[in-house]
């Protein structure tokens, strides 16, 4: 098997306590795979599942927060922090969320790249800027940027979420960066159009 992250061993499944196991299977059913980061935070098991709970929480799509918007977030946040694995992973699955044509494909590499070169409504920029900013300067962030994400028309729940899933990406880019992680090698070719359409 190929590295997946650096310095900690991976544990054996089979060692991991139930729960554990049976959400590996359901992603492996979903996906195909199992993600390198579930087998990397597996690791701290406990830690995992508080985790992988909270991460469930925030990409719970609203009504002006919808899939893309949440996965947007992680991707601009990741982009910033130049997190390889979540910048691949959450790439792909904001290709899928956009609607996996070739218009999803290009947004979605813009954004990984530079949000401001992609065709984005207002509220989408305003998200993405927001998020960039929190990333880059957490420490100027004031009262106005919060009424800046209210006048794109989100709710104070949306509002809050778009707070949450920001901080959250910077914790887990940096947990990934700390340790290596190695994005899987099915996150760069699935869910992308023929090869021969160019």
């Amino acid at each position: 098997m190929a590295r997946i992250a650096w310095f900690f061993d991976v544990p054996d499944e089979s060692t991991l306590p139930d729960r554990i196991q049976s959400l590996f299977a359901k992603a492996r059913d979903r996906l195909g795979f199992l993600p390198n980061v579930f087998a990397n935070y597996s690791v701290r098991p406990e830690r995992f599942s508080a985790w992988f709970a909270h991460y469930q929480q925030l990409h719970e799509p609203t009504e002006n927060l919808d899939a893309a918007a949440r996965e947007m977030i992680a991707v601009v946040v990741s982009a910033y922090n130049r997190c390889t694995y979540c910048i691949v992973s959450h790439g792909h699955a904001l290709r899928v969320a956009l609607g996996g044509d070739l218009a999803a494909e290009v947004t979605a590499d813009q954004i990984a790249t530079n949000w401001r070169h992609a065709d984005l409504d207002d509220r989408r920029r305003a998200i993405c800027d927001y998020a960039e900013r929190l990333t880059a300067t957490p420490h100027l962030m004031t009262e106005a940027d919060l009424e800046g994400l209210a006048a794109a028309g989100l709710d104070d729940n949306e509002v809050w979420d778009v707070v949450e899933i920001a901080s959250m990406y910077n914790f887990t880019n940096r947990m990934a960066l700390a340790t290596g992680q190695q994005p899987n090698v099915e996150y760069h070719y699935r869910d992308r159009g023929p090869t021969d359409k160019d």
